[in-house]
């Protein structure tokens, strides 16, 4: 039995894990799509993607038990904050900011999950989890400072940076409720159904600006490569991410769920500098080192506490 656990326990480490790198490959690789496609005429179109690929588990099996009153409500919230928002948050920003910088702010997820913690379920912080959130602070203080003293770039494009990271930062604040809720309907959902409904609710509520930019926007102009992009996106955002990262969520507390999110900012790093061409340096990296610190206290804070 000792050994079945153990299996469970690494298993939901690797979804966890494989999850956030999926968030943060794909989160970098939205910066070209969102370079040839309209915002909101690109979430549109990946909404509607995915919930072609999940229309299988979009309607209630034989047998399932309804939905109620509350996971309505928690259903609707998640897809609210975790798909729309987010969606529409992270792709204005990606197109204002660097992949890499992106991951750095995306970083700062664990913090901004305490900080919600603390105060919508009254959770104590500890000193390590305060300190945690000063360096994500810092981390992001660091990153932007960096864009602002470095002579090849312009003030204004500085700025549109600085833009681009507080929209970025809107799609943490977004990702940090999906995680507080996501925890509630694991329990009684398969991960599947989760992702289905979040997913189609997501598509009813872009629906209307979608369709809106849609009807101005030349669909035949995408080229082959775009088109595989979308569909990569779509499927991995829409299902992959959210299925690996509920079905992991089974096997580990959410408390204990925030350090595998250091695969995110390292996925946006790599797929912004080895295939976007972007700069590394050394100020980015003291940044990312910052973040990482502070997920990896958050986490160690967070094990200790409940033991």
């Amino acid at each position: 039995m000792p050994n079945a656990q153990t299996s469970s326990k690494f298993v939901a480490y690797l979804l966890l894990t494989a999850s956030m790198a999926l968030v943060g490959t794909y989160v970098g690789l939205s910066k070209p799509l969102v370079a040839a496609v309209p915002v909101f005429a690109l979430a549109f179109l990946r909404f509607a993607i995915a919930a072609v690929a999940m229309l299988p588990w979009t309607f209630r099996a034989q047998g399932e038990a309804p939905l109620t009153h509350t996971e309505r409500w928690l259903f609707f919230l998640l897809s609210f904050f975790g798909n729309f928002l987010f969606s529409i948050c992270m792709l204005t920003g990606i197109a204002l900011t660097t992949a890499t910088a992106a991951g750095v702010t995306l970083a700062t997820l664990p913090a901004v999950v305490a900080l919600l913690s603390r105060w919508f379920l009254r959770e104590t912080l500890t000193l390590r989890v305060w300190v945690a959130i000063f360096l994500a602070v810092f981390g992001i203080a660091l990153l932007q400072w960096a864009k602002s003293t470095d002579p090849l770039v312009e003030p204004a494009a500085a700025s549109t940076a600085l833009l681009g990271n507080l929209l970025i930062f809107g799609a943490v604040v977004c990702e940090a409720i999906y995680v507080i809720i996501s925890k509630r309907l694991s329990a009684t959902r398969s991960p599947l159904r989760v992702s289905a409904l979040i997913n189609a609710l997501g598509l009813l509520l872009v629906a209307p600006l979608g369709l809106w930019q849609l009807a101005s926007f030349d669909i035949g102009g995408m080229d082959a490569s775009l088109w595989m992009l979308l569909i990569f996106y779509s499927l991995a955002a829409s299902l992959f991410a959210v299925w690996m990262w509920v079905a992991g969520l089974k096997h580990v507390a959410a408390n204990h769920a925030g350090v595998f999110t250091v695969a995110l900012p390292i996925a946006a790093t790599i797929v912004g500098v080895f295939f976007l061409g972007e700069t590394f340096t050394g100020l980015q990296a003291a940044a990312l080192a910052c973040a990482s610190a502070g997920i990896f206290l958050i986490s160690s804070a967070r094990r200790t506490s409940t033991h």
